[in-house]
């Protein structure tokens, strides 16, 4: 996709204000006004083509771990993931998405959770696990399948209390995945490629998306179509700043918002310069420039489903 430079950005403001280069003081104020306006653009679409990631495989993370300690090791409380069942008695294998080398399984007579341990895929598609240092393990007298239904953890020393919470939600962020600003719509398979897929009804918190209704206990993936995250533009500046660290800048600047972020950032100098009528003027000038982007995101998205669903009495129920 096209762009253009900050510098040239920082050049055409200057050049609306018929200055021939801003104070330092004024430069300064000028950068921060445009990421304003940078981010008052990203914001007014939830499917501008640069930031629009469409049905990407994610982790499910399946169970919260915390209680903790030194005791026995403050590696145990994080998020963990679903890897599959064990090739000795079946029952889940759950990976740290944090620590990687804590791994929880079931020995065939009690859940163990262990640190610097690790699981090897087999061909059967089961998890084999290599023991490492034992930190819980379950105590209940009748043991449990499932592990966020066992009640106590005899800790691997002092006196930790374990609490095990089910979870079904994708974080914000995956390791080698573009960090997550905001979900859009989430699938049990990839979409948008060939045949249709289940799409999710979720929540969001602060911790990521939370899924409801997860199709299968073993699901430990889901395809995401998201927006990424919002990043401002930062521009290195000198010690004391000199107006041309901002006017030969090479940073990025997408060309879809150039127009924009050049006509409304000017009309928040006039402002500051007390010049409102010249101001309204020309923030309408912004507003056409911006419209006429959103216009052809519109075009493009009312012909296809990327971002709309169909609303049935099935897909609703989640309660």
């Amino acid at each position: 996709m096209q762009t253009r430079t900050y510098g040239d950005l920082f050049k055409l403001i200057q050049s609306l204000a018929g200055v021939g280069s801003f104070a330092p003081t004024e430069a300064d104020d000028i950068a921060n006004l445009i990421n304003r306006r940078f981010l008052q653009a990203f914001n007014e679409s939830p499917i501008w083509p640069r930031y629009f990631v469409s049905s990407e495989k994610r982790d499910i993370l399946s169970l919260q771990l915390s209680g903790a300690t030194a005791s026995t090791s403050t590696t145990v409380n994080q998020n963990y993931k679903l890897l599959g069942a064990n090739t000795t008695g079946g029952l889940n294998v759950y990976q740290g998405a944090t620590t990687n080398t804590v791994i929880i399984y079931n020995t065939g007579t009690a859940w163990r959770v262990d640190t610097a341990a690790s699981a090897a895929e087999q061909a059967s598609g089961t998890f084999t696990v290599t023991a490492g240092t034992q930190q819980f393990i379950e105590a209940d007298v009748n043991k449990k399948d499932n592990i966020t239904e066992v009640v106590t953890f005899t800790p691997r020393a002092g006196s930790d209390s374990l609490l095990v919470e089910g979870k079904n939600f994708v974080p914000y962020t995956q390791t080698g995945r573009t960090a997550i600003g905001s979900f859009n719509r989430i699938f049990r398979k990839q979409a948008f490629l060939n045949n249709s897929a289940h799409e999710y009804e979720f929540f969001v918190d602060f911790t990521g998306a939370n899924i409801l209704n997860v199709v299968s206990t073993t699901d430990n993936a889901a395809f995401i179509t998201y927006k990424q995250q919002f990043t401002p533009f930062t521009v290195p500046v000198s010690t004391p700043p000199v107006v041309s660290d901002y006017t030969d800048s090479t940073i990025e600047v997408p060309a879809e918002f150039f127009a924009y972020i050049a006509h409304a950032t000017y009309a928040d100098f006039l402002r500051m310069d007390g010049q409102t009528d010249k101001a309204f003027a020309e923030e309408n000038t912004a507003s056409v420039a911006l419209a006429l982007e959103l216009e052809k995101v519109d075009i493009i998205s009312n012909n296809n489903t990327v971002n709309k669903r169909f609303s049935t009495y099935v897909n609703r129920q989640s309660r």
